[in-house]
């Protein structure tokens, strides 16, 4: 009986050990669903270098992330638009939702042809008073005269309670949002409105997108200010990990483009800056200049993979940082090393030893990337 037993016991002992290694050995025979990727592709802009795409002034890009694809903006002229898209191998057909930044006719000239190949594609735009994506108000907004006889009064005095206002698309799935809104798990329209002379009282969308890397956002042209934008993706999540699109700074004098460009780095702590569009060629300079290897070109054509820094490539014209004052080999730069000072030496140290790498396993690292757990506050 005591052989039985020990014979019965083994036998488990076996088939217990067994099953774990039958269990890898079939999800090894298994083939691994392909990761989907996370990635912004750049479709319209009057500067790049890809010869497959053409240059014209306007912006459009398609964002990958989540297992989403989104189209944001559709770019300045729809025959362009639409050879762009097809070069980078876009298929309308299978985009969840369009994001329209706003109204200007170089961001919208190709909705209405993604809108054919995808009919009841959902819109996002955003809500304005007698605006070209729809809009409603209350009859109330004008003065009512009782003096008038019905003929010369509108709706013969008796309006509706509210008045709705067509689309420039017919038929179309256009939602107008009016503030801040999470329009997918994770995925929210910024509302904000402009306060600048020339373009009063406009309403611009801003797309960001809360990633396990931080905010991945995309601006159309800024007109709100791109400070008040990532202020207002910071209260989503104060991590910022891309900022991509239109600055809106293409005539900014020198000394606000510098301010700005130090506040994206040194206050809201952008990781990464991908600008195009309106931002201008000399924010172009200030900013690769201020953001070192976390500038990313960013022109038309461009496929950019999120979750990691990419340098700029931009050839000679890439200045590179030394640790001592001079000048370096030709082939490296054009015009002076951008040597570090000894403040700029003592900051870098000092967020070194004070940084989440200093203080805390990959693991841990690997945990609040995947749960999102608020990193812990530098100790001085």
């Amino acid at each position: 009986m005591s052989f039985a037993r020990s014979l019965f016991g083994a036998c488990v002992a076996a088939l217990l050990l067994a099953a774990p290694l039958a269990a890898a050995h079939a999800d090894q025979a298994q083939p691994k669903a392909a990761a989907s990727p996370a990635r912004v592709t750049v479709l319209y802009d009057a500067f790049g270098r890809d010869p497959s795409v053409t240059k014209d002034w306007g912006f459009a890009a398609l964002v990958e992330v989540g297992g989403r694809r989104i189209l944001f903006d559709s770019g300045n002229n729809a025959a362009v638009f639409l050879k762009n898209a097809e070069a980078k191998g876009v298929d309308f057909g299978t985009l969840d939702f369009v994001v329209q930044s706003h109204r200007h006719a170089d961001h919208l000239a190709g909705l209405a042809d993604v809108l054919k190949a995808n009919p009841k594609l959902k819109v996002y735009a955003p809500r304005e008073g007698f605006g070209v994506y729809g809009s409603s108000l209350p009859s109330t907004f004008y003065r009512r005269n009782e003096n008038l006889p019905p003929e010369q009064r509108y709706y013969d005095g008796t309006p509706p309670a509210v008045l709705e206002f067509g689309s420039a698309w017919r038929d179309s799935n256009i939602d107008v949002i009016e503030e801040t809104t999470e329009i997918a798990p994770g995925v929210w329209a910024i509302a904000l409105v402009s306060d600048v002379p020339g373009t009063l009282e406009l309403r611009e969308l801003s797309l960001a997108i809360d990633t396990p890397e931080g905010i991945v956002l995309l601006v159309g042209c800024s007109h709100p200010g791109i400070e008040k934008i990532v202020e207002a993706a910071a209260a989503i999540n104060p991590k910022i990990h891309y900022v991509f699109g239109g600055f809106h700074l293409v005539n900014a004098k020198d000394e606000a483009i510098e301010k700005i460009a130090v506040s994206l780095r040194d206050t809201w702590k952008v990781e990464n800056v991908a600008p195009g569009h309106c931002t201008g060629e000399p924010t172009f300079e200030a900013l690769r200049k201020a953001f070192g290897d976390r500038y990313v070109y960013a022109g038309a054509g461009e496929v950019l993979e999120l979750g990691k820094s990419r340098r700029a490539d931009l050839g000679p014209y890439v200045h590179k940082a030394s640790f001592s004052p001079g000048r370096a080999a030709a082939s490296e730069l054009r015009g002076e090393a951008a040597a570090l000072t000894d403040s700029d030496l003592a900051y870098y140290r000092a967020r070194a030893r004070t940084s989440p790498d200093a203080v805390e396993p990959k693991m841990m690292k690997w945990l609040r990337a995947s749960f999102r757990i608020p990193e812990p506050e530098a100790q001085p």
